[in-house]
């Protein structure tokens, strides 16, 4: 077996590794504040680790196999997190009422300012990582050879 030649890669390789490491580094950062950290997530994060989740595995196969199918069926995951997490920034600024806030102010881990990384709250991180996803698979040409 021999190992492989990055000075060959293409330029849709490197776009797909580059949302596959996102997607993979979003899914461990989210783990690592649930299980490790013991934080609960509020319901819109769950259902933007529902959307992030199977990039990981969708992003890591197309890139394995080559078979140009990631923009398929990755992109309706990524807009779908663009989405929630974009409504849930907006909830997070105070952009949206806090009326129809999921987040309470004693338990979501997104509500906690103890839960900022890199000085940034998760939502923005959030939005973030599938904004950048999302740029990355439109940006692929399509099938690869």
């Amino acid at each position: 077996m021999t190992s492989p030649d990055t000075s060959h890669m293409s330029r849709d390789d490197l776009t797909l590794t580059l949302a596959f490491l996102i997607a993979l580094a979003a899914t461990l950062g989210a783990l690592f504040i649930g299980e490790v950290l013991g934080q609960m997530p509020c319901t819109l994060c769950w259902y933007q680790r529902i959307a992030m989740f199977p990039l990981v595995v969708i992003l890591g196969l197309s890139l394995w196999r080559g078979d140009g199918m990631a923009r398929v069926y990755g992109l309706p995951l990524a807009l779908a997190g663009v989405v929630l997490a974009g409504w849930h920034s907006g909830l997070y600024a105070g952009w949206i009422p806090k009326a129809i806030a999921p987040c309470t102010k004693d338990g979501p881990s997104c509500t906690d300012q103890a839960q900022l990384i890199l000085g940034l709250p998760i939502p923005y991180l959030s939005l973030a990582a599938f904004a950048a996803i999302t740029l990355c698979l439109v940006l692929l040409k399509g099938k690869r050879p």
